[in-house]
């Protein structure tokens, strides 16, 4: 007898496993300091779930220095934050307790996140590498989100139809990648409003009352469909 959905759960890092956005913000702000500026409220909400292109873009325009090197911005940011995950990083409330069980039940799992590898592996220090089948990193993928391909790669790699997964995110642009590639998506805002709906996207307030018994029954697995 087939066991009971999801195929695979795929989740998102920042914001979603890990309360990093924070972390991001502190970093992204003392960078606009060190330039002379500061960074608002309403471009720092824009950066949450995009590209790191993106990122430095809104950095830029918002302090009113579109000449500033990006890449250069970029490599201060990732060598701060790689400080703040080594001391600072912490779970999001109920996120451990859903891992451990979907993991317990033998669900694969996979990391889908626009994080690029060496912050990731600071991240995966506190995560635990051995709660993945598989990561995909900004790193690994030719398109980020809100383009399917994080999920299409990552249920490519499990061998699951993405139509079988749950996915977990907490932003716009993530939701967007996810339900492009054909996942049921699970969004736990956290600092941006999700105003999107469908059959296929659940809202929660968090993930302390999400547990597998939720995820099962929104999916059925792939295999009974063929």
């Amino acid at each position: 007898m087939t066991s009971p959905g999801p195929s695979a759960v795929l989740f998102d890092m920042d914001g979603t496993l890990i309360d990093s956005e924070r972390l991001w913000g502190i970093a992204l702000g003392e960078l606009a300091r060190r330039y002379g500026g500061r960074l608002s409220d309403r471009a720092r909400l824009a950066m949450i779930g995009t590209s790191e292109a993106e990122t430095f873009r809104l950095l830029h325009e918002d302090l009113g220095q579109p000449w500033r090197d990006p890449r250069s911005g970029a490599r201060w940011v990732a060598t701060r934050v790689a400080e703040l995950f080594a001391n600072e990083l912490t779970w999001q409330p109920g996120a451990r307790e859903l891992l451990t069980e979907v993991r317990a039940a033998g669900v694969p799992t996979a990391l889908v996140t626009s994080t690029g590898r060496s912050l990731v592996d600071v991240a995966l220090r506190t995560l635990d590498p051995t709660n993945f089948d598989v990561v995909v990193t900004a790193d690994d993928v030719t398109a980020r989100k809100p383009d399917p391909t994080p999920y299409l790669t990552a249920a490519a790699a499990l061998g699951v139809d993405p139509t079988g997964c749950v996915a977990i995110e907490d932003s716009p642009v993530g939701i967007a990648s996810a339900l492009a590639a054909g996942c049921t998506v699970i969004a736990v805002p956290q600092e941006v409003a999700v105003t999107a709906t469908g059959e296929r996207l659940h809202l929660h307030d968090g993930l302390v009352d999400v547990r597998l018994a939720t995820l099962r029954g929104l999916v059925a697995p792939a295999a009974a469909r063929q």
